[in-house]
């Protein structure tokens, strides 16, 4: 999954959401120095990465966008589930997204002061843009496929996903919703926060 979806099943410890974001900033086994709680974010971060990039369903659906969006599909899947965890938040968590955003950007963690420049630069643009408040609606994944695509070494044609998630919207949500299941098992998210 994207960011949301790394934010969600890191169980409303906001030290954790920031160390789990902070997973995709760290390569291989350069992360046995740092803090426990850091060392916990990178690892949580990619056990999400390994659930999502292993589940059945999400295989399925990978192979079936693989002739629409070649190199990309994988990724795309990931931007599709934020999506939906967005546009459905209320049936995942008790409370309201934008409440649940809004904590998160105000929140600093002291653990920021043991990460990369290039990582606190990356979050300063995320708490100052906001666009996690966008992931819900069309155009919110119109300008996530567009960001990522320009972001990403090889040409690719990830900026025609949202083209194809309303071609294939019952097959995307239908591996998005085993997944979240599946997931939400996975990582202990609690009762407390799944409607």
């Amino acid at each position: 999954m994207n960011y949301l979806g790394h934010l969600y099943f890191s169980g409303d410890d906001k030290d954790l959401m920031i160390c789990n974001l902070y997973g995709d900033h760290v390569k291989g086994k350069k992360y046995t120095s740092y803090p426990s709680k850091i060392i916990d974010g990178i690892l949580l971060h990619r056990e999400i990465d390994h659930f999502i990039d292993n589940h059945p369903e999400v295989l399925a659906l990978k192979k079936l966008l693989y002739t629409d969006l070649p190199k990309v599909s994988g990724v795309a899947v990931d931007l599709y589930f934020d999506h939906l965890l967005a546009k459905n938040w209320k049936k995942y968590h008790f409370e309201e997204l934008s409440n649940f955003l809004n904590s998160f950007f105000q929140f600093s963690s002291n653990y920021e002061t043991f990460m990369k420049a290039e990582f606190k630069e990356f979050l300063f643009h995320l708490r100052f843009n906001r666009w996690l408040e966008h992931y819900s609606s069309s155009y919110g994944l119109e300008k996530l496929c567009q960001g990522v695509s320009s972001k990403l070494s090889f040409q690719n044609k990830l900026i025609q996903a949202p083209k194809y998630f309303e071609l294939f919207e019952k097959e995307i949500e239908f591996a998005f919703e085993a997944f979240m299941i599946d997931a939400c098992r996975q990582f202990n998210v609690s009762n407390l926060h799944v409607r």
